[in-house]
């Protein structure tokens, strides 16, 4: 009897600080969920191209995943810069990151259906933030591990401190 296949694991990313790069907008997210689906909220946090003070947007819905409150977060920070803007998304998200530069272009060549032939889920979403980021000079993408805090995790305060705001954006519709 054939020995059954394993599945290899995958290396764990590696997390890398930001960099803004020359005349680019950071812009940190953040989504939650009080139950999923539930109550939940998102952040974008958009830092303005050579620093400046940075611009907090938030909103929640009373009946999301946590999922969508992580595209939503996304997409209205894109929307709050001006067309034509260089932009850096900084997520937590591994299936954001995935989903917008990996799978994407699996999914439009498939009418929008997954490997496994299911429809792509909030693909409401995920194609308003690819016709967003459209409208957009470059946008690119950066990982980095959510919840971390202290003096080791400084470099990504403002990763916290979307979360308290999603966190607090799903509270108050909840």
């Amino acid at each position: 009897m054939p020995q059954p296949r394993r599945r290899a694991r995958r290396a764990k990313p590696i997390e890398r600080p930001v960099e803004q790069l020359p005349g680019e907008a950071l812009v940190w997210t953040d989504g939650a969920c009080k139950g999923n689906p539930g109550p939940g909220g998102w952040a974008a946090i958009v830092v303005p191209p050579g620093g400046g003070v940075p611009q907090e947007l938030s909103g929640g819905d009373p009946a999301t995943t946590n999922n969508r409150m992580e595209y939503t977060a996304a997409l209205e920070g894109l929307r709050a810069l001006p067309a034509g803007s260089r932009a850096c998304i900084v997520t937590d998200s591994q299936l954001m990151l995935n989903s917008m530069t990996r799978w994407i272009a699996g999914w439009k060549r498939k009418g929008w259906k997954t490997a496994s032939g299911d429809p792509v889920k909030n693909q409401d979403l995920v194609m308003a933030l690819e016709a967003e980021i459209g409208r957009h000079e470059t946008v690119r993408w950066h990982w980095v591990r959510g919840h971390e805090t202290g003096d080791g995790h400084a470099h990504k305060a403002l990763n916290d401190r979307a979360d308290r705001l999603a966190v607090a954006a799903a509270a108050a519709v909840a």
